[in-house]
């Protein structure tokens, strides 16, 4: 396998832009939080300060045009919701109350952190828009991460709820960030590490083969591979191995994965009340991105074996294996696709890998990183050695993921 870079631009180098909005639509200017649930106050540096007044996140729950129209398309949407507004602290308290053994929640700024704080390790936390459950919250707890970092839905969290959650499970032994690469989550995560006055660093994840540069990256996007990384690093950082070790598995684990996905329908933000791209019935989007991002190209519908050829080789031309290597199979589905299909999935694609003398000696089949309420599925290939199979292997005890616990 090639040792290929996967995001050689630096952070302070990536453009600012807003962090992931539909492709058909520009946010307004973002409004200050209502004083009834604005973060507690964090002093940030003047360079930091600069640098994120520039960042236009979007503002999603003031996207919609007017009052009017937003009743309107809130009636003509069918989500479970009580007020847009209140969608992400209503889901985060439902999801801290149902797994009190795991997690504990924190509202002011959002973060949730590992029920019993760990001690004398380094402290891995990840984070980005919500919407993706259960990327990141559902991966809090013991053999993967002791924080999550929640933003609004498809909206980068913002520095101080990082470096709040820096603070609170930090245990002496330094921090590590795992951060999807997204302009918006790169630029905030840069910024509460600048805060932080204790040891960090970053694995800047980038598994998504399908586009080398995409509307909010620069770079390849992180996507399912993600929740590998994390796995693996998490049960690293359980030894007690110290931060620079962690850094290291967690960036070949990255560089070693490749992920590529499709989606049938679009997703419908809640704020948006709206699908996020158009899309017809008989079309699909080959190379999408986990939040209605453009892929290679559109397409016209086709049987899921033909479907499943296009996606492994993109993943097999990136990753370059050689007969004979092991490898975990991992097919996502990105919430709305039925399991079924997503087994069907891996029938077809399983045929495939053993047919380039691949030998599959992992595999996970479910929603591990979702995309609202979008039909359609990832494929994603991780390279295994004795290290990487060792950690995926290792106990994990998680509301999301958990074995041998």
């Amino acid at each position: 396998m090639p040792n290929r870079p996967r995001c050689s631009t630096p952070f302070s180098r990536l453009p600012n832009k807003a962090c992931y909005p539909p492709r058909t639509w520009s946010p307004p200017k973002a409004a200050p939080p209502s004083s009834a649930n604005a973060p507690s106050a964090i002093s940030i540096p003047a360079h930091a300060a600069a640098r994120s007044s520039s960042i236009p996140l979007p503002n999603w729950q003031s996207s919609r045009p007017s009052d009017a129209s937003a009743k309107e398309e809130e009636e003509n949407m069918k989500k479970f919701i009580n007020n847009v507004d209140d969608i992400l602290t209503e889901s985060l308290s439902g999801f801290a109350a149902a797994h009190t053994d795991i997690v504990s929640l924190n509202l002011e700024p959002h973060f949730l952190t590992r029920r019993q704080k760990a001690e004398n390790k380094v402290a891995i936390i990840s984070g980005g828009g919500s919407g993706h459950e259960p990327l990141h919250s559902g991966y809090v707890g013991y053999g993967m991460l002791d924080a999550a970092c929640p933003g609004h839905v498809f909206t980068s969290p913002s520095p101080d709820q990082m470096l709040a959650a820096a603070e609170a499970v930090h245990a002496g032994k330094g921090v590590l960030f795992i951060v999807k690469n997204y302009a918006g989550d790169v630029m905030n995560f840069e910024m509460a590490a600048e805060m932080l006055t204790f040891e960090n660093a970053t694995v800047l994840t980038s598994d998504d083969v399908a586009v080398e540069n995409s509307t909010y990256t620069t770079g390849r996007r992180g996507v399912a591979g993600t929740m590998i990384v994390e796995k693996v690093v998490g049960s690293l950082a359980e030894t007690g191995a110290d931060l620079a070790a962690c850094k290291a598995l967690g960036d070949k684990v990255n560089s070693r994965t490749a992920s590529m996905g499709v989606a049938l329908t679009s997703c419908t933000v809640p704020a948006a009340g709206r699908p996020t791209f158009d899309i017809g019935d008989t079309e699909l989007e080959m190379g999408v991105g986990i939040h209605g991002e453009p892929g290679r190209r559109r397409e016209a519908m086709r049987n899921a074996d033909a479907i499943v050829a296009d996606l492994v080789a993109a993943i097999l031309e990136d990753l370059k294996p050689t007969p004979g290597s092991e490898v975990l199979l991992l097919i996502n589905g990105f919430a709305a696709t039925p399991l079924m299909e997503l087994y069907l999935l891996y029938n077809s694609a399983a045929k495939l890998l053993q047919a380039q003398g691949l030998v599959i000696s992992r595999s996970l089949v479910g929603n591990y990183t979702t995309a609202l309420d979008m039909a359609g599925a990832s494929i994603t290939v991780t390279l295994l050695d004795d290290e990487i199979r060792q950690h995926w292997d290792s106990p994990v005890h998680t509301a999301a993921l958990r074995w041998q616990c």
